[in-house]
């Protein structure tokens, strides 16, 4: 597998309300460990399903990003994003008060370097590190899964 560093620029959304939009931007939150690679999931709020953070994109944010910042609010973690996109996978985000939104989610690779007791959403889930092999087989969408299995931390440039 290689890797293609493509320069991702801030997003303007002057023209369109967030729910207009339904690309989302999704961290691969990683470590290594003992030359292991562990990746970090995180439950979803309502089904309680093992996830990746992810979320709509950001004014003034690139989607790496706007990916960290999705990563320290749902899994409480900093660390370094890196602006290369791993692949995309989809999902169908599930609604209350409205028609259920179809979702594109480009997946960004982030270092973890720091990890917080306390973060914005630590009430409402949960987080966990898994084995790449692990990880993959906790969430249910196949495309995220291949993401997972074939992530390979080495092609990353410290």
């Amino acid at each position: 597998m290689s890797l293609i560093k493509m320069k991702h620029p801030a997003l303007r959304m002057e023209d369109a309300q967030k729910r207009d939009v339904r690309a989302q931007f999704g961290a691969l939150c990683f470590r290594v460990q003992d030359d292991e690679t562990q990746v970090l999931l995180v439950t979803s709020r309502n089904s309680r399903r093992w996830i990746i953070p992810k979320g709509w994109p950001m004014e003034d944010q690139s989607p790496a990003q706007a990916a960290a910042i999705e990563a320290f609010e749902e899994a409480g973690v900093e660390g370094k994003a890196y602006n290369i996109c791993l692949g995309l996978y989809s999902y169908t985000k599930i609604m209350a008060k409205s028609d259920n939104l179809p979702c594109a989610v480009s997946v960004f690779p982030l270092k973890v370097q720091k990890t917080r007791k306390v973060w914005p959403e630590s009430k409402q889930r949960t987080r966990k590190w898994f084995s790449l092999k692990k990880a993959a087989a906790r969430v249910r969408e196949p495309e995220l899964r291949k993401i997972i299995k074939n992530f390979d931390a080495a092609l990353l440039k410290a």
